[in-house]
């Protein structure tokens, strides 16, 4: 027992007791609160730092730099509700999960043109996030659940996002952005009696990043079309591709019992994924006036993926789950009041993609769920103290996760399904940000 618990110590390292599931912030809820508060309806059409992950061509579209921080709470209320069985597991109540995630992100905009022998601007953007208020940055949980577990929420791995963006000819921006992920690799060489008590220990562990594109174009049909006004003034399209990305941690120990395992010894290999994050194409248009816009955006999640990556992850692997590609549409707006207040309001409808009832031993939930969100923006040109414009957002955004019924198996119950259940929940995420333009 000893050396499985250096084991997970050695494979699990920083990660703390944090569960974690198939998703990311961004993709979850959303970064800064206009992603939050438009269910992520203006995200492909977000001048922020943000940009960097939904469209980088956006970063040069707004010439000014920036200097962002955010914080973001999101309470879950995810409950398995039992429908009978031959032998259902002992739950304290319905709620299965209420860990909430807490991140604080710092995002950066700035003007590289200096930098370069050449006229035409670069943008470059950048942007981070911690969990746990800044103090967790590598949240991290892959395990079997009798009593069944939510594919998608927990508490989030450390965010990072770089990128740049320049314009090509007036009304067309492209941009490119690189996601940054953790591959871990640990490995546990000891000698050990029968009661666990090891010796000769020798641990390594190791983390490199994998970097995953991101590429976006924008195009400003009334400047590409127009020569003054016309039927196509006002209407912007995007065009995105992110490339999938995860989260992976590989774990090999070694162990020998002298007089019961003699070398070269006993080997265990985990090999897990924790976040995973589908190839995304996505299409947006916007149509924009002096003091308002509206933007209409398809996603497409291409998550059949999933299924063949499971494969090779020895907890999830015996589940044989299979997952389908789905489109997301999102819908979102921004009123501009005056020169100093905004409001946000988007909506989203999101299909789960998991296939089927059951997933051995693992037993994963998931849902489709409809999103809304409502959100509050003010701009100060000329604030006290500060030389430069500064704008405070605030965005509210909830989830309402449709009932679905899944079956409970494993693999040393008596009898399989041994518990129906419904899965179903409430998220309510909040998020607030200051932003220095410069």
């Amino acid at each position: 027992m000893r050396l499985a618990r250096l084991v997970v110590a050695c494979g699990l390292v920083c990660a703390g007791a944090a569960q974690a599931g198939m998703g990311n912030i961004a993709t979850n809820y959303g970064l800064l609160p206009i992603d939050v508060s438009s269910a992520q309806g203006l995200s492909l059409f977000n001048t922020r730092v943000s940009a960097t992950y939904y469209n980088p061509s956006q970063l040069s579209r707004d010439k000014r730099g920036e200097l962002t921080g955010a914080l973001l709470h999101g309470e879950h209320e995810l409950k398995a509700v039992s429908m009978g069985g031959t032998n259902p597991p002992v739950r304290q109540g319905d709620v299965l999960m209420n860990t909430p995630t807490q991140h604080t992100l710092i995002g950066m905009k700035t003007d590289l043109t200096s930098l370069t022998k050449y006229d035409r601007p670069i943008y470059f953007g950048l942007v981070a996030g911690i969990e746990k208020f800044g103090t967790e940055m590598m949240a991290f949980s892959s395990e079997t659940a009798h009593e069944g577990q939510y594919m998608r929420y927990g508490r989030n791995p450390l965010f990072l996002n770089m990128g740049a963006a320049m314009q090509v000819i007036p009304g067309i921006d492209v941009g490119a952005s690189a996601r940054i992920t953790l591959h871990s690799e640990a490995s546990l060489v000891a000698q050990t009696d029968l009661a666990g008590n090891t010796e000769y220990e020798k641990m390594d562990v190791s983390a490199q990043p994998s970097i995953r594109p991101i590429v976006g174009a924008s195009f400003d049909l009334g400047t590409l079309f127009c020569q003054q006004d016309c039927m196509l003034s006002g209407f912007e399209a995007a065009l995105v591709y992110r490339a999938y990305s995860n989260t992976k941690t590989t774990v090999t120990a070694n162990t020998v019992i002298p007089g019961t395992i003699p070398n070269p010894g006993l080997t265990l290999a985990i090999s897990t994924l924790d976040s995973w994050q589908p190839d995304v194409f996505s299409v947006g248009l916007q149509y924009k006036r002096d003091d308002w816009r509206v933007a209409l955006t398809l996603e497409q999640q291409n998550w059949s993926a999933l299924g063949r990556e499971f494969k090779e992850d020895t907890i999830k692997d015996q589940a044989a789950m299979s997952f389908s590609d789905i489109t997301i549409p999102r819908l979102g707006a921004e009123m501009r009041f005056n020169e100093m207040f905004f409001l946000t309001a988007g909506v989203a409808l999101e299909k789960s993609p998991l296939k089927g009832r059951d997933s051995l031993n693992v037993n994963y939930f998931d849902n489709d769920k409809i999103v809304v969100g409502l959100g509050v923006g003010l701009e100060l040109t000329n604030p006290p103290v500060l030389a430069f414009p500064v704008r405070l957002d605030l965005g509210y955004q909830y989830q309402q996760l449709k009932a679905r019924q899944f079956d409970l198996s494993a693999a040393d119950a008596p009898s399989n399904p041994y518990e129906t259940i419904k899965a179903e929940g409430d998220i309510h995420v909040l998020a607030g940000s200051i932003t220095l333009k410069f």
